[in-house]
């Protein structure tokens, strides 16, 4: 009886396998055949294959969870990369996602992946190009788009690795981050937050393909004391690593030609002679 019991038992799974291998929405006489699933669908298993239900889970599900402040009002002046400056953003999270509990071990950690949006960039939907002119290649060499870091993507989402200062509690917004190393303009939605791990993001060994190779330069920048004067004394130092790293797009090197750029609630006007950065003047900006 044992023996007949187990066989028994061994023949319903493999009725109930041999159901799920060909089950599926479609029948074709009175056999379901499987069809291949996209990328971006789940079939929810249901008892009855006649009743397969198909959830679409695409980027129009993503939702903004949060907004980054910082004292970049426009994409000019922008670090280039994440990390190059020390410049600071608060991290504001949208109302239904200010929740502490999603915070809730966050602050073991000394630095976070932000996934964010190009939010200003100006591109018809669906389209794309295959290869774009990176700024740091003199705006004239072409390169494929996922072989850099251009705006100009399918889809135009950014990745920075920031350094949380800490968590701030706000009367009005809640729980913020406060972070360091910031790469995006003011205002710049915020997909998705995920910690840093060491020992498995860090590859010091790693290649940096031609980024390595036009690795940022430095500029000397000299300022009058009366426009340094104007600047809050916090801001001094992030202002004087971004005008050393050079604003301007690699491709322009006119050394009349005056430049404007926003920071922290200041117009700074400056001009570039050879490797030295001479601030024009700075003027404090409007409130609109």
């Amino acid at each position: 009886m044992g023996c007949f019991a187990e066989e028994r038992n061994r023949s319903r799974l493999r009725e109930q396998l041999s159901s799920l291998r060909t089950c599926n929405a479609k029948k074709t006489g009175s056999v379901c055949v499987r069809e291949p699933v996209s990328g971006h669908e789940v079939v929810k298993k249901k008892k009855d294959c006649n009743n397969l239900e198909k959830e679409t889970v695409g980027l129009e599900k993503v939702k903004v969870i949060a907004r980054i402040h910082t004292d970049f009002p426009t994409k000019f002046g922008v670090p280039r990369q994440s990390g190059l400056s020390d410049a600071a953003g608060l991290v504001v999270f949208e109302p239904e996602f200010r929740q502490p509990d999603a915070l809730r071990g966050i602050e073991e950690y000394t630095h976070l992946w932000i996934l964010w949006g190009f939010s200003e960039v100006r591109q018809e939907s669906g389209t794309w190009k295959a290869t774009v002119r990176p700024p740091r290649l003199g705006g004239n060499e072409r390169v494929g788009v996922f072989a850099c870091r251009s705006p100009y993507r399918p889809n135009p989402i950014g990745l920075s690795c920031v350094k949380l200062e800490r968590i701030i509690s706000h009367e009005k917004y809640g729980m913020c981050l406060l972070v360091s190393g910031v790469d995006m303009m003011d205002q710049t939605p915020i997909y998705d937050i995920k910690p840093y791990l060491p020992y498995v993001d860090a590859h010091p060994e790693a290649s940096g393909g031609f980024a390595h190779k036009k690795q940022t330069y430095h500029l000397e920048v000299q300022i009058p004391d009366e426009g340094m004067k104007k600047i809050p004394e916090e801001k001094r130092k992030v202002l004087m690593q971004i005008l050393s790293q050079d604003p301007r797009p690699s491709y322009q090197n006119d050394p009349e030609r005056v430049y404007g750029m926003g920071f922290a609630g200041f117009e700074v006007k400056f001009r570039v002679e050879g490797s030295t950065l001479y601030v024009v003047s700075v003027t404090k900006k409007q409130k609109e």
